[in-house]
């Protein structure tokens, strides 16, 4: 058993994708337990789709394509907000407009590129981790750090933010600031996930790992906390499953982790459809979490 665990560790590319899906995992877990409970998966799907423009370009002039993603991501959340905040469309349709069309630029763009160079760069939509270099692997943890130092020192302003922006604005908070500024951790995530799953799958392990652990605590950092295990969980199991089956490895990774979910869904002790078929619960903790913090401050 034990030589069976450590096969795949005999090769290169295989550890630098096991640490590049570690991280992933952690991160998207941290951050999508925001977008979770705010109710915007909407918005990591319109940021993901909106890097694309960034990729495809980066990639054309030779630059880093981590950096070409962040800065469409960037763009796209500039957009968004602006079409929000200027106009009477609401939030989740300037989220469609914007993603729709960067999506379709970077299809064009993609095509254009492929069709000059003879390439295959579908590696963008789909995911490539078993390809990722030493330099990936290095982005990939400079993003991871940024994002998880930025969550630790804005943990209580971005919980407020996160379940009462007009009690977060009446207390003198920078709710603007606070909105653009989880945008691009949605963002930076988003790129440091691409070369494990792409920008199509990307969305289910923002959401998913999040969202199973919230069918077992209620409170926002052990939610955070029991996500990372899920994604950690999820992303170790699905690359040992790509490899000896020989399957996708992002797929195989987005099914774990949809598998646990489906696990927790039925058997979770508080909220399975199986255990507690009519579970109820009149006042989540996460609330009165945010209460506490309130009467704190």
């Amino acid at each position: 058993m034990l030589e069976t665990l450590l096969e795949p560790l005999q090769y290169s590319f295989m550890q630098r994708s096991l640490l590049v899906a570690i991280i992933v995992g952690i991160i998207c877990a941290v951050v999508g337990s925001y977008l979770m409970v705010q109710r915007l998966a909407l918005l990591g799907d319109a940021i993901s789709h909106s890097v694309l423009p960034g990729l495809a370009i980066a990639f054309w002039v030779g630059a880093n394509i981590f950096i070409g993603a962040f800065i469409a991501g960037v763009i796209s959340t500039i957009l968004i907000n602006l079409i929000r905040t200027r106009s009477p469309i609401k939030e989740d349709a300037a989220m469609g407009i914007v993603f729709s069309a960067f999506f379709a630029l970077g299809i064009t763009l993609i095509t254009i590129i492929q069709k000059d160079n003879k390439i295959d760069l579908n590696h963008f939509l789909f995911g490539n981790i078993l390809g990722v270099t030493v330099g990936d692997v290095r982005d990939t943890l400079i993003s991871a750090v940024v994002v998880l130092l930025v969550v630790f020192l804005l943990y209580k302003e971005l919980l407020f933010y996160t379940f009462d922006p007009l009690g977060a604005q009446a207390v003198g908070l920078p709710v603007n600031l606070l909105n653009l500024g989880l945008m691009m951790l949605i963002g930076l995530t988003i790129v440091a996930s691409l070369k494990a799953v792409g920008v199509v799958l990307v969305l289910s392990l923002l959401i998913t790992p999040a969202s199973t652990a919230y069918l077992l605590v209620k409170r926002l950092h052990e939610v955070m906390i029991l996500g990372v295990g899920i994604g950690i969980l999820s992303s170790i199991s699905g690359m040992y499953i790509s490899y000896f089956y020989n399957l996708p490895s992002g797929p195989a990774i987005v099914l774990v982790s949809f598998g646990l979910f489906i696990l927790a869904f039925l058997f979770s002790p508080t909220q399975g459809i199986l255990t507690h078929p009519a579970s109820t619960s009149s006042q989540p903790s996460i609330w009165r979490e945010l209460k506490s913090l309130i009467k704190s401050n």
